[in-house]
């Protein structure tokens, strides 16, 4: 093929994904939509529209016409420019999982994944695991059989096809690893901040009930602050935190409690990063593969930045301590800044992953990346979660749940086909640590602009190092060119022993 029609080639493959890019876009929505605002009837048909939206995007990305255009475009090669072939890898990374999978499989995935998550809904709020668990094993199946099929096409390890979807790059191998060091250190680590923390005040609890109104103001005002443009955006309530929808158009979800502002302002905040991740990406290549947010380990290190780095730091919450008081009209010594500072730094055992600080968070990710592990490989059925998952909880956190809403049907991931996605919080939190000491020593006075509500430092630094990147690196690769280091655990454990230990 001579290097005009390879050229072609490339451009009508550019077409070509900029039309599935709007179909995935649709789907995006379509689900904010099933989350938020569907009526419980509308399940069915929502399920049917997803599912042949799904089908749709397949048969355009396996059709033998997408084949052969990759084929003619490789052939431009090194006649490219940079981000023209890291557009052109991607395609080709995105061509070979969806050839990996069954047109039929794809249907048949997008119903039950839609299915499943419905009957979640209900089940988590009745505490009813017997009522989930034919879904969830009929999933797990239809997930197995998908992770069989990629992994014999990518000559992969079945689990290592499925994180490879959500994290490019990454194996099973890379996490072990690194959760072998966080678990050589993390449990003694936990038990001198305890100790530390038993010596000092108690956290005063503020009085409530806390108004939902008011708490949503406070977050919209977080949100403006962090640079969230309400123009191509908007704050819903869901079930279980999320941001979607696509980067002109986005998408956050969090979830309320009259008795305790402290958990949806926090997931406000971490929502608020996600989504300005989104709309951060380079605006020259919306639509093209190239363009996109490079996994979850970056998506959920951009969330974590600000959620635990920022806005958990001394200076950021002297400036929110008194406009929460003012807010829900708090009195006495429970507003005071180091107060509010020690709720939002306790340090303790709990149940919920959402809910968990962030020297626990890690044993609770490390017990769902085994328990999914186990259940990829077949060494785990769905019957069998429930106790597994209790077993884990005492054994990495020495607590057990009294129930199964609190235990293993709290996160909607499993019921919803996310299978290879929960390693990446807590690898999002390695690299957020790595990140934010790196925007602290090219933005010096950020700190200071935190203490003003000023988060412009920040996302300075991450719209040039991580934002605008796209997809042209690698996401450990982005990570070791934003820090000079490549994805470790010696920032993290640093940060800890700083902030909760004073070292």
């Amino acid at each position: 093929m001579t290097s005009r029609n390879s050229t072609a080639a490339y451009e009508a493959l550019k077409d070509r994904f900029a039309r599935l890019s709007a179909l995935g876009g649709a789907q995006a929505v379509l689900h904010w939509d099933r989350a938020t605002m569907m009526p419980e009837g509308g399940a069915e048909a929502r399920a049917e529209q997803q599912a042949v939206l799904s089908l749709i995007a397949h048969e355009t990305l396996t059709a033998p016409e997408t084949g052969e255009l990759l084929s003619g475009a490789a052939e431009a090669g090194d006649g490219l420019a940079e981000w023209d072939r890291a557009n052109l890898r991607e395609m080709q990374r995105i061509h070979a999982h969806a050839t990996a999978t069954p047109a039929d499989l794809v249907t048949r995935l997008s119903r039950q994944k839609s299915q499943t998550e419905m009957i979640w809904r209900k089940a988590r709020a009745a505490n009813d695991y017997e009522g989930l668990a034919p879904a969830l094993d009929k999933l797990l199946a239809l997930t197995c059989e998908q992770a069989a099929a990629k992994a014999d096409a990518l000559g992969l390890d079945p689990y290592d096809a499925l994180l490879d979807s959500y994290d490019p790059g990454r194996r099973a191998a890379d996490i072990d690893r690194l959760f072998a060091e966080l678990e050589g250190f993390l449990p003694g680590l936990l038990q001198e901040v305890m100790a530390h923390q038993a010596k000092g005040e108690p956290a005063l609890v503020p009085e409530g009930p806390f108004p939902i109104s008011l708490q949503e103001k406070i977050g919209r005002d977080i949100m403006d602050r962090m640079g969230f443009d309400f123009a191509h955006g908007r704050l819903d309530v869901s079930h279980h935190p999320f941001t979607g929808g696509v980067p002109d158009d986005s998408r956050i979800t969090t979830r309320y409690d009259e008795r305790d502002f402290t958990e949806s302002l926090m997931a406000v905040i971490h929502e608020t990063g996600h989504s300005l991740y989104e709309r951060g990406l380079p605006r020259d290549w919306r639509g093209q593969p190239v363009g996109r947010a490079r996994g979850m380990t970056i998506h959920e290190s951009q969330s974590l930045l600000y959620e635990m780095q920022a806005a958990r730091t001394e200076a950021f919450i002297a400036f929110l301590a008194p406009r929460l008081k003012a807010a829900f009209g708090g009195e006495g010594p429970a507003w005071a800044p180091d107060n509010i500072l020690r709720h939002y730094r306790r340090v303790r055992p709990s149940l919920i992953r959402v809910q968990a600080d962030e020297v626990t968070y890690p044993l609770h990710v490390m017990l769902r990346y085994r328990l999914e592990r186990a259940m990829i490989s077949g060494d785990l059925g769905a019957a069998d979660l429930p106790a597994a998952w209790n077993e884990g909880m005492e054994k990495l956190l020495g607590i057990r749940p009294a129930d199964d809403a609190q235990g293993c049907m709290q996160d909607i991931h499993w019921p919803s086909g996310s299978f290879g996605y929960f390693p990446t919080y807590t690898l999002g939190a390695l690299a957020a640590a790595q990140l934010f000491a790196a925007a602290k020593d090219v933005e010096p006075a950020l700190e200071e602009a935190l203490g003003e509500g000023d988060f412009a430092p920040l996302t300075r630094f991450v719209r040039e190092k991580v934002h605008g990147q796209g997809s042209r690196l690698t996401p450990d690769g982005i990570i070791e060119e934003a820090t000079g280091q490549p994805l470790g655990t010696a920032a993290f454990r640093r940060h800890i022993e700083a902030r909760y230990l004073g070292k």
